[in-house]
């Protein structure tokens, strides 16, 4: 029972810290009056300053550095060997204008890279593919899901990812690019943009796991009694389910898109298949989020119909002893009126009388309750 009480107060604590959607919102009124493709940065920065890590991979070797500068790049651009290139931090907005020139990206690329509350999406620029998704990590601590922005701009040969900070999402796909007998160290960029798609839907089942056990433990408490901290505990699982269902459902669209249109940068043949793949997984996720919000509500009824019950059980009781009461305290009544002239004050037996009568209209009460099974 302690550990149903723990994850109910991991429930009750995930969520209640961030709130994207007034977040972004009250960010992207600062874009207002701006031109189009003006570089303005919305979100707070959170690292102390962009991290630029590229990795050259064909099937023969790969090469892994940390960049000070981006002018770093320029000789492993245009080459045979697939190029990704990173940017961890995004509050630089001479490090982005600079990479958009170096690949030549759009003024509207750069302002969505920049503006990190925007709906997952994918853009055709005829020379790349743009593409914004979201990725979602569990705090073990608090078990709060925090949302941040990934872009993907998938170009012939290269591909450019830009996050709001570091994390430990990308480490599988660098394991994988560090091993010589892969798909990807075999396969284009645009296998690599499949990879690192992949592994953001991954890591929604990873959340999802981490949901399964909250609600398991949540249902135990509720089956055993109606706890008190269960109502906002469920309240605040329910939000972020709509969280994840808000960063999961548009991606959907994406995935089909890129899995069915036909784009200048994606292989036919060799890729797009793997995209089908990504989306029968995305569909998935959304049915099981779907499925958990509907026993969270299923909870909450649960909870309602407990929390009346109980109610109704305390009300009986209290109703019941009123009524017990209600004659006796007539009689008790009568007989304290300061008459002088009443029958039985003068007797000696009148006061043991009076509580037997009293004693007899209880028992007979309690046993008509009984009889009638209000009880």
């Amino acid at each position: 029972m302690k550990k149903s009480k723990k994850s109910i107060r991991e429930i009750r604590s995930g969520g209640a810290v961030k709130r994207p959607m007034k977040k972004s919102m009250k960010d992207m009124a600062g874009t207002v009056g701006k031109a189009p493709g003006t570089l303005f940065h919305t979100g707070g920065q959170k690292t102390v300053s962009p991290v630029i890590t590229l990795f050259s991979y064909d099937a023969a070797s790969v090469e892994h550095r940390t960049l000070k500068t981006l002018e770093e790049c320029r000789p492993f651009m245009g080459g045979e060997r697939v190029l990704w290139l990173n940017i961890d931090g995004l509050h630089k907005l001479k490090l982005i204008e600079a990479a958009g020139v170096m690949f030549n990206l759009h003024p509207l690329t750069l302002e969505d890279i920049l503006h990190t509350g925007l709906r997952p999406k994918i853009e055709d620029f005829g020379s790349y593919l743009f593409v914004v998704v979201k990725t979602l990590e569990l705090d073990p601590e608090s078990g709060e899901v925090g949302e941040e922005q990934l872009s993907l701009v998938i170009g012939k040969g290269f591909v450019l990812s830009f996050r709001e900070k570091p994390g430990p999402l990308f480490n599988p796909v660098i394991a994988r690019l560090d091993n010589p007998g892969t798909n990807v160290r075999q396969r284009g960029a645009d296998y690599l943009s499949y990879v690192l798609t992949d592994s953001v839907v991954d890591s929604y089942f990873t959340i999802l796991e981490q949901f399964e056990s909250r609600i398991e433990a949540l249902d135990e408490e509720l089956t055993d009694s109606v706890a008190r901290d269960a109502l906002p505990a469920m309240y605040l699982l329910k939000k972020e389910l709509i969280m994840l269902r808000k960063s999961v459902w548009p991606l959907r669209e994406i995935i089909n898109s890129i899995g069915r249109s036909r784009y200048q940068v994606i292989d036919d043949e060799e890729t797009r298949p793997f995209f089908r793949d990504i989306y029968d997984n995305i569909v998935l996720v959304i049915e099981t989020v779907e499925t958990y919000r509907d026993i969270v509500i299923g909870m909450y009824d649960t909870w309602l119909a407990l929390a009346n019950n109980r109610m109704n059980d305390i009300m009986k009781v209290l109703t019941i002893i009123a009524t017990v009461f209600m004659p006796l305290s007539f009689i008790a009544g009568v007989y304290g009126m300061n008459f002088h002239y009443m029958p039985e004050l003068e007797s000696p037996f009148g006061y043991y009388a009076v509580l037997g009568v009293m004693g007899s209209i209880f028992v007979g009460m309690i046993l008509f309750f009984r009889t009638r099974k209000w009880f």
